[in-house]
């Protein structure tokens, strides 16, 4: 087997930061040895600080082509849900090939940020008219296609979509591109399960969308299909984003989301809750003792108004937590670790909220808990500098002014909270760069492919 040898002078491992790091990484991707106070020899040398990469847990693509087309004002009342009904009329406009060409744009962003591999909660699945394509997995074979194209590694989640709202209100008009029953659906699944079984760089799992849109009987059934087919495979949904969903939920069984899926379902260190916002006490305390990872989002959550997760109290309780860019109204790690604690602190009125200890770096604090806990939930063993683990990183420009004078966990506090200006130099995801000195080698033709999609779509 060929080692390739990497070299840094600094980098942040799970029991914190070294010097003089000897990283040995095997031909499929995986890290075989990291040695600190080494030598450099003959290996490769990075040119800065170097971090694990972190894991974008929840991703939409599509919706980068329409970020910012959503903000002006449409009358007093705007809301979550006014906001849908712009998303569905965008989605009436796509087609596979613009599909793939906002995706591959989209992924190419994320690794210049210092995203190392996505989840993409998957629904567009048919066409304008609701109909499945020739190929029922077309949309999805898009999706694979944008990720090889970019080289992100890619956990690719199906959405099961059967109903308009609790007790299985019909589907409306805007939603018939996304619906499909047990067997349709898992017939999407098993074929992506197919493409991925050699592949190192692709996972697959489902994704009910929420429990407004997967009535009971049929969330127990594909979860149980799931566990023949694809054991171990990551479930991710939607939950209590919204006040009105809680509400309605309590209408339809007495219980609240969380609380509910608790109950009936064996929520275990397999399933992602996406937001999870509106959580009781208990509910915390349940969600975090489950094993679960909480998907946040917080610059989505910000635009759409969805309101505060409890993430003092979750945190407090030992629960597991990463982040995803959702809508892309932006396509950065940084921004969504910064606003994870600035909410708290707007929340509370209180400063450096969200930390291990006392003493703790707030920086340093969420970057470790984000690689760590969305790594989980994408299903690759990554997120930590470590043997066994894929060779995921990003290298930081040490000229970047913000982290002028900053070592140690200082560094982190710089990187996520001083200024806006992207300090990532190289990404490395699976043992090959994908980007150096901050440029990914195809981004000139993948964005004049997304801007001729962009022309085509109006």
């Amino acid at each position: 087997m060929a080692i390739r040898r990497f070299f840094t002078e600094r980098a942040f491992l799970p029991q914190g930061w070294a010097d003089h790091v000897l990283i040995e990484i095997g031909e499929d991707g995986t890290i075989l040895r990291v040695t600190p106070d080494s030598a450099p020899g003959e290996s490769e040398r990075a040119s800065g600080p170097v971090l694990p990469a972190i894991p974008n847990l929840h991703s939409h693509a599509f919706q980068r082509a329409m970020a910012g087309r959503a903000e002006h004002a449409a009358g007093s009342e705007d809301s979550f849900w006014t906001w849908r009904q712009v998303m569905y009329g965008f989605v009436g406009k796509l087609d596979p090939d613009s599909l793939e060409a906002i995706a591959a744009q989209l992924y190419v962003e994320m690794l210049k940020a210092g995203y190392s591999s996505v989840a993409e909660f998957h629904y567009l699945h048919h066409d304008p008219d609701g109909r499945p394509y020739a190929d029922p997995a077309e949309m999805s074979w898009r999706i694979l296609a944008a990720a090889r194209t970019a080289g992100i590694a890619l956990t690719h989640l199906p959405v099961l979509y059967a109903a308009g709202g609790f007790g299985r209100v019909p589907a409306g008009a805007g939603q018939r591109r996304f619906l499909n029953g047990a067997e349709s659906f898992l017939q999407i699944v098993d074929r992506v399960a197919q493409a991925a079984k050699d592949a190192a760089d692709l996972r697959v799992g489902i994704a009910p969308h929420s429990l407004r849109a997967v009535p009971p009987a049929l969330l127990d059934q594909v979860v149980s299909e799931l566990d023949v087919v694809l054991p171990g495979a990551p479930i991710h949904i939607h939950i209590a984003e919204q006040v009105k969903e809680v509400e309605e939920c309590i209408a339809w069984s007495g219980a609240r989301p969380v609380e509910w899926l608790l109950d009936h379902m064996t929520v275990n260190g397999r399933w992602c809750l996406v937001h999870a916002t509106h959580m009781t006490e208990a509910e915390t305390e349940r969600l975090a003792e489950s094993g679960a990872v909480a998907g946040l989002c917080p610059t989505t959550e910000a635009n759409l108004g969805d309101g505060f997760f409890p993430a003092c109290a979750y945190l407090a309780a030992g629960g597991k937590f990463g982040i995803g860019s959702d809508s892309h109204i932006s396509v950065s790690p940084i921004e969504e670790l910064r606003w994870l604690e600035y909410g708290q602190r707007l929340q509370h009125r209180k400063r450096n909220m969200l930390h291990a200890d006392k003493n703790g770096s707030v920086g340093a604090h969420l970057w470790r808990n984000a690689a760590e806990g969305g790594a989980e939930a994408l299903g690759f063993t990554a997120g930590r500098i470590a043997a066994g683990c894929r060779a995921d990183f990003i290298v930081l420009d040490p000229e970047c002014p913000t982290l002028a004078g900053l070592t140690g966990d200082a560094l982190i506090d710089g990187l996520v909270f001083a200024g806006n200006v992207n300090p990532v130099r190289d990404v490395m995801v699976g043992g090959r760069w994908v980007v150096r000195d901050s440029h990914h080698a195809r981004e000139e033709e993948i964005a004049a492919r997304y801007r001729a999609a962009l022309k085509r779509i109006g």
